[in-house]
């Protein structure tokens, strides 16, 4: 099943999210709620790395790493379509090996379901 990720795009979007539910872990904190008027069919996503974290380079690395993870997770556990996600990265996330990161990802996953 190929799904598209869409990247929220409002800031009452992103506002709303930020009032929902989160789960967080040592690397990035998730928030994830129902949004109103969205695509069933496809998976609203945002990834947000703070200047805090770097420079433009190790930003937009992070925020690589979190969209190849989350390819991964939408093919091997089944995400809720109906919620949407703001994806928060944390410092820590630079410096640890991927494949670490993407178990402990996978785990917070599926405590969302």
């Amino acid at each position: 099943m190929k799904s598209k990720i869409l990247a929220l795009s409002k800031n009452e979007e992103f506002k709303y999210l930020l009032k929902q539910e989160k789960i967080s872990n040592k690397y990035i904190i998730i928030y994830f709620g129902k949004l109103i008027n969205k695509n069933r069919n496809k998976l609203n996503i945002s990834f947000v790395a703070k200047k805090k974290i770097g420079n433009a380079v190790k930003r937009n690395k992070i925020k690589r790493r979190l969209r190849n993870i989350f390819n991964d997770a939408v093919k091997k556990i089944s995400l809720k379509f109906d919620y949407s996600y703001l994806v928060i990265a944390k410092p820590s996330m630079l410096n640890n090996n991927y494949t670490i990161i993407k178990e402990t990802l996978f785990r917070d996953l599926k405590r969302i379901r």
